[in-house]
Order: structure tokens, then sequence, then C-alpha cells
């Protein structure tokens, strides 16, 4: 894979009864095909992270984020590719009491941890102060000097490599539609959309934060807007209304959507295209961000729970 490549991915339209009814376009963009584990904007987010690592003449990275991280697998496959070694702190201390069992149990952690990465497991209260100076230099101590990524893989190098996701072809959309964790891809997004496009982020999670990260990191204000109320009840959570409407997208449309990212976005999209949120000849085209690898560890919940399934 070369990372420093400008990559283009294909618009997919999508088809459905309620689009042709309100007589608004839905496109997708298939940022999910780059790669089956650097994917989407984690492609996109770790390209300008790697070049800067490579230029600083660092060894390793060391990054963050929670057992099923699509940030985690991402960055121990991109790392192997790069040459560098990498390390990951990872929130759940009762994770590595058995790590041969938790290897078997997750998938992605054990992808990343074929990949040659390296865990150190906290508690969620320890994994809070992970930014601080005392933290990291306890890493050095424990792992040597390395370049730190921070948690899903947005700073100002995360951003840059977010606002190539548009390209030229784009222009004749009005809308750009993504789901939003760290704020990193919507903030690169505003950074590279045209003047009369608006963005509408779907955060995956709860909280006010979002907003005052988004600021820190694009241009223009005034443009975007985030939808709260598709949340699901917050990070990682979903229910069987959502899984439902997984399967049945991917059954009209061939198109896989992962429950904690996508699927929050397209279903808010369609939700608002219903109640008339957006005129009509309206052209939106929403990000397919990747996350697919991270169904595996949903179903394994679903299955314990003897609920409906995402079908692959």
């Amino acid at each position: 894979m070369n990372f420093n490549s400008q990559i283009q991915t294909k618009n997919q339209q999508v088809f459905l009864p309620i689009l042709e009814e309100k007589k608004v376009e839905l496109f997708i963009k298939r940022e999910d095909l780059i790669h089956p584990y650097i994917s989407g904007n984690k492609f996109r987010k770790l390209k300008y992270n790697l070049e800067e690592a490579i230029k600083l003449k660092k060894k390793s990275l060391l990054t963050f984020g929670g057992a099923f991280s699509n940030h985690i697998v991402a960055t121990a496959v991109a790392g192997e590719k790069a040459g560098l070694k990498t390390f990951a702190v990872i929130r759940g201390e009762e994770l590595g009491l058995n790590i041969a069992k938790t290897l078997e149990e997750n998938a992605t952690l054990r992808r990343a941890h074929e990949s040659g990465m390296k865990f150190h497991f906290v508690s969620r209260e320890i994994y809070r102060q992970k930014s601080s100076f005392g933290f990291i230099e306890k890493m050095k101590n424990k792992w040597g000097d390395f370049y730190l990524i921070p948690e899903g893989g947005t700073n100002i190098f995360g951003v840059q490599g977010c606002e190539e996701i548009l390209t030229s072809e784009d222009k004749k959309f009005n809308i750009i539609c993504c789901a939003v964790g760290t704020g990193g891809t919507i903030s690169g997004l505003i950074n590279g959309s045209r003047r009369n496009q608006k963005l509408i982020g779907f955060p995956a999670l709860k909280g006010n934060f979002l907003s005052e990260e988004i600021k820190k990191y694009s241009t223009n204000n005034k443009k975007w807007r985030l939808q709260k109320e598709y949340t699901f009840g917050g990070y990682a959570k979903y229910d069987d209304e959502l899984i439902s409407f997984i399967n049945s997208f991917k059954k009209e449309t061939d198109i896989l959507l992962d429950p904690v990212y996508t699927g929050k976005m397209i279903f808010g999209i369609l939700d608002l295209v219903k109640k008339d949120f957006f005129e009509e000849n309206t052209k939106i085209l929403a990000i397919h961000t990747g996350g697919i690898q991270g169904i595996d560890g949903v179903n394994q919940k679903l299955k314990e729970k003897n609920k409906e399934i995402i079908l692959l």
C-alpha cells in the first residue's frame, strides 16, 4: 500500500423508494474499499502522521483506543507496512489479565497483535489521564522513544489527510454527511469542501465536546451542523432497530454498514429525508468511513444475547 498516493474512491448511488418519493439523491463515497483494515478515514488520518513519523526518524508509533477500535487495528497494520513498531494503550485493564483468552475472543486485537502491535491495558480511570505528561513519560520508560498518534488519529496531520477525501468531481453535491467520532474527519471535509456545500455530522457518541474540537481544526464554522439525535444511546451502543436497518440496507443496496458509525449516519440521513428535512433535488454525498472489521466483535455480543446478527 502506497501512503504517498492520492487515492480517489468511487461514489455509489443509492436507490430507495423513499429517496425517489422525496426527490432526493443519495450517493455514498466508498472509502471503505481502500483497504480491509486501513480503510476509510483511518487511511486518511494515518497518511500524513506516518509521513511525519518517518521524517522525524521515529522507529515506532504509540496510540490509544478501545478493545474494538478501528484506529488500533489500522495503526497496527499501517505501521507494519511502513516498517515501524507499534504500541497501544488499550482501555480496559481486565483484558490484560488473560491475554491469550482476549486475543482468542477479540478479532480486532488479534489482528493488531498479528501485525506486531504490543498492548498496555489500563483501567478506564487511568485511560482518562492518557494524554498527561506523566503517563506519556511512563510509556517512554516502558517502550522507548515513539511518535505519538492521538486516539482516533485526530490531529493536524489527520485532518490534513481527511481534506483529500473530496475531489473536484464532488462539486455537484449540496450536502456532505459523515459520522463523527473525534471530529477529525468532518474538520477535514469542512476544509476541503466548496463554498456552497453544507456539512452534516452524525455523532456516534453523546457529549458536547465535539463542537469545540471541530472548531479547533476547521476553517469555517458557519457551514456545518451536528445531528445529535442518532447516537442510539452513545458510543458503541445499538439496538434491534439499528441492526435490522443495517441488514435491510445491505440487502437493498449491497453496501455493508457498521453499527458504531456509518449505520447510525445512514439511518439518520434517511430518517431526515422522511421528515422532509431536505429540499427537493438535494444531492447528498455520505462518506463511508469504513469500520467493517469491528462487526465481528458486535456479532459476537449479539450471538451471546440470541439477537439478530449483522449479515456479512
